[in-house]
């Protein structure tokens, strides 16, 4: 691994940091940070508006298709949202133009006062350079001091492929019993196809059935949940499953994740609750859990949750690039100009950049992409849809850039007080 370049800012001199740095600001003075080399850094303020931008940008050569490297760390102070005001972004150019105007935000952590960067991109085919921007915005009255960048080619990552799969199945004239004994049948063939994981449908041991909620209701981890684990033990596979759960005199409506080796890795309780579960007397959940696998970080929600934008935000700015939907239905086409639940999963997937599995009884079990496409889909035939997918994949939006790393940036949350206002008002 051989370094492009490394900038020290508290032991840089002014000719050296103007030889090798060149500064921004905004069109509209007023709005313009003001930074100074300090014996700590290079130190970044903005006391007198605190809506200020401004930065620095360098300038290195690099070769199409290597993989760089990209590290930087400051300290700050009294920054109230870091990972919207302090950003390192990559530009890569072919001559005097960008291939990409947003260019690529450089991933970042926060803790204990300070920030650090530490990513790897590769250049894309066609670039002669590339430019590294140091950005700040918006302290509100926040103090920032870049201390160290560094750029260095570096070993191209290796893909991380997840083979992700759904399915379409709906027991008619069923018991519970025999509805286990089919899904799992499922779960072989999913294991035959060498899946990482597969999602089943809402409700499970219910639909088709004469059943209701007060005999259906069992543990998690219960008798159904071992069944399940003793499939996707055999077959070396995860599993999001959705049982009627009973805790104590509560009754819930819960999507369960099932690892490799058939235990009960995480549960997710329904939140949102339509009239025909609230006034069965089911207990609303009241969390968004995400979980780490070896497939990827994965989320759950269930059926009627996906009517409400809030849930998938939450998940993604938690770290999720999947969300498992387990649902009743549906996910049909759209009718007469109106969206259906085909579009508003695109459209979930897209407003967060995520993956999006719905595995229904009604329309179409679907896998899309975080910008929206529809990779697989049963078509309305029984049986599993999948796709092969690489989580480390980072294509851009026209204009925009990729969702996934700018989306989060550029929120505004205290702006979104009023939805809690109003609704607890």
């Amino acid at each position: 691994m051989s370094t492009v370049f490394s900038t020290d800012f508290a032991t840089l001199d002014k000719p050296t940091f103007d030889a090798e740095w060149r500064e921004w600001t905004p069109l509209w003075k007023h709005a313009c940070c003001e930074s100074r080399l300090t014996d700590s850094g290079l130190r970044v303020e903005s006391p007198q508006e605190p809506f200020g931008v401004g930065g620095i940008v360098r300038d290195f050569p690099v070769k199409e298709g290597q993989a760089y490297r990209f590290e930087a760390s400051a300290s700050m102070s009294d920054v109230p949202n870091p990972i919207q005001s302090i950003q390192l972004r990559v530009t890569w150019m072919k001559a005097d133009q960008s291939l990409h105007p947003a260019g690529s935000f450089v991933n970042a952590t926060v803790a204990d006062g300070s920030i650090r960067f530490n990513d790897t991109h590769i250049a894309p085919e066609g670039c002669v350079r590339g430019s590294l921007a140091l950005e700040t915005k918006w302290l509100r009255g926040g103090t920032l001091v870049w201390q160290r960048v560094a750029v260095s080619e570096t070993e191209t990552p290796k893909p991380r492929i997840a083979r992700i799969g759904t399915l379409y199945l709906r027991p008619r004239n069923s018991t519970p019993e025999r509805n286990l004994e089919l899904f799992c049948e499922q779960i072989d063939a999913a294991g035959a196809l060498n899946l990482d994981i597969l999602c089943l449908p809402e409700a499970m041991t219910q639909i088709g059935t004469s059943q209701d909620v007060d005999t259906l209701a069992e543990a998690i981890p219960g008798p159904s949940t071992a069944i399940l684990g003793e499939a996707a033990k055999r077959n070396n596979i995860w599993l999001v499953a959705c049982l009627t759960e009973r805790d104590g005199d509560r009754l819930y409506n819960t999507a369960v994740l099932i690892n490799r080796q058939g235990e009960v890795a995480g549960v997710y309780r329904k939140v949102h609750l339509p009239r025909e579960e609230w006034k069965k007397g089911f207990t609303p959940g009241d969390d968004y859990p995400v979980f780490q696998t070896d497939v990827g970080v994965i989320a759950m929600q269930i059926c009627y949750d996906w009517f409400f934008p809030e849930p998938h935000a939450i998940f993604a700015m938690r770290g999720a690039e999947i969300i498992f939907a387990p649902t009743w239905g549906t996910t049909f086409k759209d009718q007469d100009g109106r969206a259906e639940g085909e579009t508003v999963f695109r459209v979930r997937a897209r407003d967060n950049g995520v993956y999006m599995v719905p595995s229904v009884y009604d329309g179409n079990s679907l896998i899309i992409d975080p910008l929206g496409r529809i990779l697989a889909s049963n078509d309305g035939k029984d049986g599993i849809a999948w796709a092969e997918v690489n989580l480390n994949d980072r294509e851009p939006l026209w204009w925009v850039g990729h969702w996934r790393s700018i989306g989060v940036r550029h929120r505004m949350p205290e702006t979104y007080g009023h939805i809690v206002a109003r609704m607890c008002s």
